[in-house]
């Protein structure tokens, strides 16, 4: 049986990528721009998409994954200036959803200036890699 207490922290991480979603930063949303509509290879993808762990009934754990693709188990993270002061967090947090069996792809917002680049990289992640059984 699912307790009251389960739906709400249900609907406490929903609220949370809603509100990430609409408040996008722009390296997000340029990114996103050609992510959309299955445009890279045919693969899908979602944008702050709630990625939970643990197992606390009490206490919500997720992250939320700037962009995910579940066919190939790939987060994709933008990672700005803020970053560079939370490297320990981002490890610990790359740790996390590795051992969920997810990879996770760290980009720069420098590196959007190049999209071409970025976009390749990308596809070299979804097409090189095979996902385990």
């Amino acid at each position: 049986m699912v307790s009251l207490n389960h739906y709400f922290i249900k609907g406490f991480i929903i609220k949370v990528a809603r509100s990430l979603r609409k408040n996008q930063t722009p390296q997000e949303t340029l990114l996103w721009r050609f992510l959309r509509d299955r445009q890279v290879a045919g693969f899908k993808f979602l944008r702050q998409h709630p990625i939970e762990f643990g197992n606390n009934e009490y206490k919500p754990e997720f992250f939320v994954a700037d962009f995910y693709c579940a066919e190939k188990r790939l987060v994709v993270e933008i990672d700005g200036k803020i970053h560079e002061f939370q490297k320990a967090y981002d490890k610990n947090r790359d740790e996390i959803l590795n051992e969920l069996g997810l990879r996770v792809l760290r980009i720069k917002n420098e590196e959007l200036e190049e999209i071409d680049k970025v976009l390749a990289k990308i596809l070299s992640e979804l097409t090189h890699f095979r996902v385990p059984l």
